[in-house]
């Protein structure tokens, strides 16, 4: 499975790319809505799950995981990796080498951040129309189809799925052009999380043994 980061990065942000330009007023709708219901929440905390497939739809590998945001701060805890970023370096962990990698934070318009992930960071990325609602375990949710504008992208089309009545992401689709498909399924969100500050910094004394590689 790729970098678990790499993926979020590609889900979230294929998602939310295409706020501002686009042809279909109504997915506009769905997705600002999306993002200003985020920008309302001081703290975060989701718990999620990523699947693989591949061509055939056989399921390549799962994971589980949990993100934490708080004003510009995160972390993210996913089956074999923790990442935590305090706003000003990203440490991001390997549980199987026992090794931590220190990169400086960049805060640019370039830089993807899960904040970010969930709100309209990019403008000019994606063509997109709202395909309709249908109802799920008594919630009505509505799928947003994304095309990519730039077609060297792995990825040809990103489906994102929203509760309608709680502006909620509920799935991502992320479906790439070699046939793999990743699914995104958010299991619970909270906006009121209680997070302190020293969450977002990797203890190394909680480690023994952990290899720094300071790239910073």
């Amino acid at each position: 499975m790729k970098n678990v980061y790499t993926l979020l990065v590609l889900i979230f942000g294929g998602f939310l790319t295409g706020f501002a330009q686009g042809n279909d007023p109504a997915a506009k709708a769905v997705l600002d809505a999306v993002s200003a219901k985020f920008k309302t929440f001081k703290a975060v905390q989701s718990n999620f799950t990523l699947q693989v497939e591949d061509g055939n739809g056989k399921v390549q590998g799962t994971k589980k995981g949990t993100v934490w945001m708080k004003d510009g701060k995160y972390k993210v805890n996913i089956t074999g990796q923790e990442i935590y970023c305090d706003g000003k370096t990203v440490w991001t962990y390997d549980k199987a080498s026992n090794e931590v990698t220190l990169t400086k934070f960049d805060g640019g318009q370039g830089t993807i951040t899960p904040q970010k992930l969930f709100t309209n960071f990019y403008d000019k990325d994606f063509l997109y129309k709202l395909n309709g609602e249908k109802k799920v375990g008594g919630k009505t949710i509505q799928e947003v189809e994304l095309t990519p504008v730039d077609k060297t992208k792995p990825f040809h089309k990103v489906y994102v799925y929203v509760d309608k009545a709680s502006k909620a992401i509920t799935t991502t689709k992320v479906l790439e052009k070699n046939g793999n498909k990743y699914t995104y399924s958010v299991q619970n969100f909270n906006g009121k999380a209680k997070v302190t500050d020293d969450s977002f910094v990797f203890n190394k004394a909680k480690y023994p043994g952990v290899e720094e590689v300071d790239l910073r």
